[in-house]
C-alpha cells in the first residue's frame, strides 16, 4: 500500500533541504532498474517481495522484453527517517522527498543519462563486483562529474560472488577494494576543484555492498551501529576499523594492523570477520538447507518468518531472510539523505555552470536567485527532455525548477535550444502552461504549482519546445540556461520513407514526433527529399524506427534504407598554394589559403571554450596560450560552420584593405553552406582554417553584393580544401579518459 499522499510531497517541496534529487547511473545489466525496486517498495508503491524481480522503472513493453532500460524515468517517493537509521536528525527533519531518475546504461542511450544527470544533484553509480569498473560506467560518472554531480557508489551483484564464483571472504574484500580504487581514479580524472572531495570509501559511508535482485545491502554505518553497541566503543571508531588493514585478535582481545598477531598465529581481517561471516554463514545454511542453522541464527537475529516463508525454496529463503537482514532501501536511503545534497546546497556551486550569462551577469536576480535556491527569484525552469504522453499524441515537458515557482495557468517565456540572448529566433513570449504534473515512474499526477528544487512535468508547452529549452516568467529577460553537453554523436544514418505515398503527411508529423521524444536523435529532409533519421548506434536507430512506425505513425509501414555512417571532412597540411576565385562579374577577387587546426582545438571549439559564444577578447588569450596563435588573427575570427557552432573557422588575415567588414555577412553566409556540404563528397567539415589573405573589390558597392560574393568564396573555400591534402574522417567510439564525445578519426582517403 502506497504510504504517502501528494499532498504530503507537495508539503515536503516548500522545504528544499528536505529534497533529494538523484540518478543512478551504471554500466549496461550491472543493476540499476532491479536496485531502484528496493526503494520503489519502500515507499509502497509495490510488494517488497517483488523488489528485485519487477523492475517497476521499466515502463516500455520493450524494455520489459530486451531486459535493458531504454527512456530514463522519473518517480517521487516520501519517506520517514527513523531514528536507529541517522540519529542525528532533529525530530521535524525526518520527512524526505527523494526524486528517483532510473537511467539507461548502454552507450547508444547515453544522451538520456545527460538528461537524466542534468536534473539531479547526486548519483548513485552501481558497479557489478563481478565485471567491476566497465567502460560504460567510467562515461556516465564522467558526464556526472562535468554536470558537478556528486557520487556515491554501490558495489551489486555480490550474491554472485558468493554462489557463482565461491569467493573466500578475503577475495571479495580484495574485489571492493580494486572496484573503489578504479572509482576513485576516475573521480579523480575529472573532479572539479569547486566541489572539494569526491573521493568515496566505505569508512565516510559512501560506498555500500549488496545485491539489488535479493534486496539487501549494508554499509558500513549499519555493521558499525550494530557493532558500536556490543563492544562498547564508539561508533565513528568502529566504522573505521571495520575497513583496510584492521584485524581483531580474538586470542588476545586486541585491534592490530598485521595479519599475525604476537603469537605468529594468523589474524582475520575486520571486514571479513565482522561484515561478510554473518552474510556467508546465513548462504552456506540457507543453500545446503541446514535448517537447525538457520533457526539458530534468526533467533539470534530476531528475525520472525512465517511457515510460507520457511517452506519457500533455498534461493527464496535465502532472499527472504536476507531482506529482513539487511534490507537495501535502507542502505541506499541512509547514504542517499546523509551523502547526497539538497538542491539548496548543490545549487550553490552548479549556478556558474547553469547559468549561460557572462562572468559580470553573475550578480544579477536570475543567477542569485539559482544560487540561493530562491523561492521567490524569478522563474528559472531548464527542460531537459520530453516525455509521451500514454496516447503519444503529446508531451510532458519534463525538467527541474532551479529558482522561482510554477503553476498550472502561469503565462511564461519560452527560450529554445536555438535562442541566442537580445535575439528573436526560438523565442516564445506570454505562452500558458496548462498544468503542472509530478511524474510517477508511468503515471502523472496533477499539482497546482510546484518550487524550486523540484524536477516537474509540464503539459501545454511541447508545442514550442523541440529537445530542451529554458522556461521563465514572462516579461523576464535572463540568459538561457546551458545547453547540455552529449558524450555521444548523432553518426549512424538511415534514410525512412513511407510505403504508401498516402500516408507522407503521417511520416512528416511523426518525424517532428520522434526529434521531441528523444534527446539525441536528428530527423532532417535532404537536399533529394530524402528523409533521414541520424542516431548514436544501431539499437538507438532500431528504438526510435520502432517507436516512429509503431507509435508516431499508428503503424503505418515505411521502407529503411541500411545504415549509414557519416563522415567528415578535413584537410591534413597547410595549402601548398594561395587560392584564388574571381566573381562572376570579373571585378572581384579573393585570395585564400587552407590549415588544418588540431584535434584539440577542435574538442575546445564543441565544447564552447574556444566556440563561437565565448568572449572574443577571453578567446583571443586562450588560443594564443594553447594553440600558439597569433592574438591579433584570433581576434578577427570571421565565423565558425557549419551552424555557426562547429569546429572550422574563417580568419580575416589581410592588411591594409578597406572596407572587409562589408564582405563579412556573405563569407559567413558562403562559409555555412561550404562547411555543410564538404567539397569530397557533400559532408560536413571538421577541423579546417581558412585563411582571407587578399581582397581586390569593385570600388561600387552595387558590384560587390551577397549574390556576386557569396559563390565566389564557396568556390575559394574548396579550392582551399582541395590543395591543404584533404582527407576523409571516420567516427569511432573512443574509451580515452580524454574527450568529452567521441572524435573523428583520420583515415586516408582512396
Amino acid at each position: 500500500m502506497v504510504n504517502f499522499t501528494v499532498d504530503q510531497l507537495r508539503e515536503l517541496m516548500d522545504d528544499p533541504q528536505q529534497i533529494r534529487n538523484m540518478s543512478v547511473i551504471a554500466h549496461v545489466d550491472h543493476g540499476k532498474s532491479t536496485l531502484s525496486d528496493s526503494l520503489v517498495a519502500a515507499a509502497g508503491i509495490m510488494k517488497m517481495e517483488e523488489a528485485g524481480d519487477k523492475r517497476l522503472m521499466d515502463t516500455r513493453a520493450d524494455e520489459i522484453a530486451r531486459g535493458i532500460t531504454i527512456k530514463s524515468t522519473a518517480i517521487s517517493l516520501h519517506y520517514d527517517v527513523p531514528k536507529e537509521m541517522i540519529a542525528d536528525l532533529a525530530d521535524d527533519k525526518r520527512n524526505f522527498l527523494i526524486n528517483l531518475i532510473d537511467s539507461p546504461g548502454h552507450v547508444d542511450f547515453s544522451s538520456e543519462v545527460t538528461a537524466a544527470l542534468r536534473v539531479t544533484d547526486g548519483a548513485v553509480v552501481v558497479v557489478d563486483c563481478v565485471e567491476g569498473v566497465c567502460v560504460q560506467t567510467e562515461t556516465v560518472l564522467r558526464q556526472a562529474l562535468t554536470e558537478r554531480i556528486r557520487p556515491v557508489l554501490f558495489i551489486n551483484k555480490v550474491d554472485r560472488a558468493i554462489l557463482e564464483l565461491q569467493l573466500d571472504p578475503e577475495e571479495a574484500y580484495q574485489g571492493f577494494v580494486k572496484t573503489i580504487q578504479n572509482v576513485n581514479v576516475v573521480i579523480a580524472t575529472y573532479n572539479d576543484p569547486v566541489m572539494g572531495d569526491l573521493q568515496i570509501s566505505p569508512d565516510k559511508g559512501t560506498v555500500s555492498i549488496g545485491s539489488g535482485y535479493q534486496a539487501w545491502a549494508f554499509s558500513l554505518t549499519r555493521f558499525a551501529h550494530m557493532y558500536a553497541a556490543k563492544f562498547g566503543v564508539d561508533e565513528m571508531k568502529m566504522r573505521e576499523r571495520l575497513w583496510g588493514d584492521n584485524f581483531f585478535d580474538a586470542k588476545n582481545k586486541k585491534w592490530i594492523k598485521q595479519d599475525t598477531n604476537s603469537d605468529g598465529e594468523r589474524v582475520r581481517r575486520a571486514f571479513c570477520q565482522f561484515c561478510l561471516d554473518p552474510i556467508y554463514q546465513i548462504f552456506d545454511a540457507c543453500m545446503n538447507e541446514k535448517k537447525d542453522k538457520i533457526e539458530k541464527m534468526l533467533k539470534s537475529l530476531n528475525i520472525n518468518l512465517t511457515a510460507d516463508e520457511r517452506d519457500q525454496v533455498p534461493k527464496k529463503l535465502l532472499k527472504t531472510i536476507m531482506m529482513k537482514f539487511l534490507p537495501a532501501a535502507e542502505t541506499l536511503l541512509q547514504m542517499i539523505v546523509a551523502h547526497l545534497p539538497s538542491p539548496k546546497k548543490a545549487q550553490t556551486y552548479r549556478a556558474e555552470m547553469l547559468y549561460s550569462g557572462p562572468p559580470e551577469s553573475h550578480e544579477d536576480k536570475y543567477f542569485m536567485g539559482i544560487k540561493n535556491c530562491d523561492q521567490n527569484a524569478p522563474l528559472m525552469l531548464y527542460i531537459s527532455k520530453m516525455v509521451p504522453t500514454a496516447d503519444r499524441g503529446r508531451f510532458f515537458a519534463f525538467g527541474r525548477i532551479f529558482a522561482g515557482k510554477v503553476r498550472s495557468g502561469q503565462k511564461v517565456r519560452i527560450m529554445g535550444n536555438n535562442y541566442v540572448y537580445g535575439k528573436k529566433q526560438d523565442l516564445y513570449d506570454d505562452k500558458p502552461v496548462q498544468r503542472t504534473v509530478l511524474m510517477m515512474g508511468r503515471y502523472q499526477e496533477a499539482v497546482e504549482d510546484m518550487p524550486c528544487g523540484n524536477v516537474v512535468g509540464l503539459v501545454g508547452v511541447d508545442k514550442y519546445i523541440v529537445k530542451s529549452a529554458t522556461i521563465t516568467d514572462d516579461g523576464e529577460s535572463p540568459y538561457p540556461l546551458r545547453d547540455m553537453k552529449y558524450s555521444v554523436s548523432p553518426v549512424v544514418r538511415v534514410a525512412v520513407e513511407a510505403k504508401n505515398a498516402s500516408d507522407l503527411p503521417k511520416l512528416v508529423e511523426g518525424l517532428k514526433r520522434l526529434a521531441k521524444s528523444d534527446p539525441l536523435v536528428v530527423c532532417s529532409i535532404e537536399e533529394s527529399g530524402e528523409h533521414i533519421v541520424a542516431g548514436a548506434g544501431e539499437l538507438h536507430l532500431e528504438i526510435c524506427l520502432k517507436d516512429l512506425q509503431d507509435d508516431f505513425m499508428n503503424g503505418s509501414p515505411l521502407k529503411i534504407s541500411e545504415p549509414v555512417v557519416s563522415f567528415r571532412e578535413t584537410v591534413t597540411e597547410p595549402s601548398s598554394q594561395q587560392c584564388l576565385s574571381k566573381s562572376a562579374n570579373k571585378h572581384n577577387r579573393l585570395f585564400c589559403t587552407g590549415a588544418p587546426l588540431t584535434e584539440e582545438l577542435s574538442l575546445a571549439i564543441e565544447e564552447g571554450t574556444a566556440g563561437s559564444e565565448a568572449d572574443p577578447k577571453t578567446r583571443a588569450r586562450y588560443l594564443a596560450d594553447n594553440f600558439e596563435w597569433d592574438v591579433a588573427e584570433a581576434r578577427k575570427i570571421w565565423c565558425y560552420g557549419p551552424d555557426n557552432r562547429g569546429p572550422n573557422v574563417v580568419v580575416d588575415v589581410t592588411k591594409g584593405v578597406q572596407n572587409m567588414n562589408e564582405m563579412k555577412d556573405s563569407f559567413v553566409a558562403a562559409w555555412q553552406w561550404a562547411t555543410r556540404e564538404g567539397v569530397l563528397c557533400d559532408e560536413n567539415m571538421r577541423g579546417i582554417r581558412i585563411n582571407v589573405e587578399d581582397v581586390t573589390m569593385h570600388a561600387d558597392a552595387i558590384h560587390r553584393g551577397g549574390g556576386q560574393i557569396i559563390p565566389t568564396a564557396r568556390r575559394v573555400f574548396y579550392a582551399c580544401c582541395l590543395t591543404a591534402s584533404p582527407r576523409l574522417m571516420e567516427p569511432m567510439f573512443m574509451w580515452t579518459s580524454r574527450p568529452l564525445r567521441p572524435p573523428w578519426v583520420v583515415f586516408t582517403a582512396s
